[in-house]
């Protein structure tokens, strides 16, 4: 895979993306969950928002492209659109496959409190790093290991107080339809990550960072496309103006929840896949992992919802495998640098 970046820009950028997903992992699951507490029943209309805001991606990628002719010599040799016929087309599948992954989330998001979805959702991690061993036949080192044994353990100690956590005038069919659409969801998106990383290896064109954001877009776009037709199908467009006068925070809340959503869900899938192009899709899968004790927390503090010892625990076994993680990727590039510097020495010697 032929990446045009520095290896410090590349750093920078991964910094960067992974503030990005930290906003969307822990800042959509809750904007969602606050459409549903206050009336909003509309779930093709919530995976709509999860991908409707693709548009934003424009504005970056048209900054660009005037940069671009602003600095090339002739305007006319500044290319609008890198990408490949080949890579559109492997975007379009994954966006296809991301769009039904829309529905399935928010379908559980609508069923279940917010500690128990992002529990579940946590075990992606166990899904993405499966995959990602089997398609991008990803290395894992015994630091990498552990962190996704930390974060599993953490989603299983979570696990001890979700018994009754049933919303109130829901039913157990209703709860336990919302439980497998999670776990569906999961095992969906642990599938997308790797095939995003696949997608850049076998792209056969330079991936930039450009690049990376027309992906984006593009994914996105026939996302929604599948949430459009689930939305017009179950008539939810006509819902709309109704629901919004009958939404529990009033009428112009009900629309700037919608706005706000679709920009939020931008940020989680950029920052996903931004993650990817600067590493790997394990450490975009473990990223999403290690937020779930920042989601747990900040539906306590917003929602009221219980913060049982258990969290406590999850949340230092999470850190723990976060930290654990990032110390096995500084020795592997400690030991990498040492390396070139021994064979820089060794053929300076030869010479």
């Amino acid at each position: 895979m032929e990446v045009l970046v520095s290896s410090r820009m590349k750093t920078i950028l991964l910094i960067i993306n992974c503030i990005i997903l930290s906003i969307g992992n822990s800042g959509g699951p809750l904007i969602m969950r606050l459409y549903f507490i206050h009336g909003g029943d509309r779930v093709w209309l919530s995976s709509w928002l999860e991908t409707g805001g693709w548009p934003f991606i424009l504005i970056p990628l048209l900054v660009a492209y005037f940069h671009r002719r602003a600095t090339k010599s002739s305007a006319a040799t500044a290319k609008l659109f890198f990408m490949k016929p080949r890579l559109f087309i492997a975007s379009a599948v994954v966006g296809l496959l991301t769009g039904f992954d829309d529905y399935l989330y928010a379908y559980g998001v609508a069923r279940l409190p917010i500690s128990t979805s992002a529990l579940i959702i946590a075990t992606q991690l166990a899904f993405t790093a499966g995959f990602a061993f089997l398609l991008v036949k990803q290395k894992f080192t015994s630091y990498s290991i552990n962190a996704i044994f930390l974060l599993s353990v953490g989603a299983a100690v979570l696990a001890l107080h979700t018994s009754g956590d049933r919303p109130k005038g829901e039913s157990n069919r209703e709860y336990v339809l919302g439980f497998v659409m999670t776990v569906a969801a999961a095992a969906l998106y642990g599938f997308i990550l790797p095939l995003v990383e696949l997608t850049y290896m076998k792209a056969k064109q330079a991936i930039t960072y450009t690049v990376v954001l027309e992906v984006q877009m593009v994914m996105c776009f026939f996302a929604t496309l599948v949430c459009t037709v689930g939305m017009l199908l179950n008539n939810d467009f006509k819902a709309i103006s109704r629901e919004a006068r009958e939404f529990g925070l009033g009428e112009t809340k009900y629309y700037v929840v919608l706005v706000c959503s679709g920009i939020i869900w931008q940020f989680f899938f950029l920052g996903a896949i931004g993650v990817i192009f600067c590493a790997s899709s394990l450490l975009s899968g473990i990223i999403i992992a290690v937020l779930l004790p920042a989601t747990e927390v900040l539906a306590v503090i917003f929602y009221q919802e219980k913060f049982q010892a258990e969290k406590g625990v999850a949340l230092v076994l999470s850190l723990w495998g976060f930290v654990s993680y990032f110390y096995g990727e500084f020795k592997y590039m400690k030991k990498k640098n040492s390396e070139a510097t021994e064979t820089e020495m060794t053929d300076a010697v030869a010479q």
